[in-house]
């Protein structure tokens, strides 16, 4: 999975830079910033905050209210589970339930073995395919517990 690079401030602060003089460059940083470390490290966040004179409790009110940012590096894969009402009318909620079981996690949690990091997701647009996942950005469609225990299996 892309954007696991190791933190490293000079990278972070080309980060800023290439964007900071944009209007509404906050989110297009933090999500750059992420797809370089493959989280929004808390080191960042000051270097946000100074080149958008900004507040540090701004930036990281801005990352901690989008459910997209993660504070933490996830796993080698990111499976997201679509939590919305359509999907949820077909069986969201029970492969929700088998997926924390499965996996041994809790949403935005990461597997003992790094392997994979559950997210919540709040409509994929698959609604006529729900319930709906997203594999490290593949979607899948018509999930039950024994189609996700076969999608999973070899990610460990």
């Amino acid at each position: 999975m892309a954007g696991n690079e190791a933190w490293n401030e000079e990278r972070a602060e080309a980060i800023v830079a290439a964007r900071a003089g944009q209007p509404g460059a906050t989110l297009p940083i933090l999500h750059d910033l992420q797809a370089a470390f493959g989280c929004v490290p808390a080191e960042a966040m000051p270097l946000v905050a100074k080149a958008l004179n900004l507040s540090r409790a701004e930036i990281h009110g801005v990352v901690t209210f989008y459910h997209e940012f993660r504070r933490h590096a996830p796993g080698r894969h990111v499976l997201r589970l679509c939590r919305a009402e359509a999907c949820q009318a077909v069986g969201a909620d029970g492969l929700a339930a088998h997926a924390k079981s499965r996996l041994n996690i809790e949403w935005h949690e990461t597997t003992a073995d790094g392997a994979v990091t559950l997210e919540p997701v709040f409509c994929l647009g698959l609604c006529a395919v729900g319930p709906a996942a997203l594999l490290d950005g593949e979607p899948l469609g018509r999930l039950d517990p024994a189609r996700l225990n076969a999608v999973l299996e070899p990610l460990s």
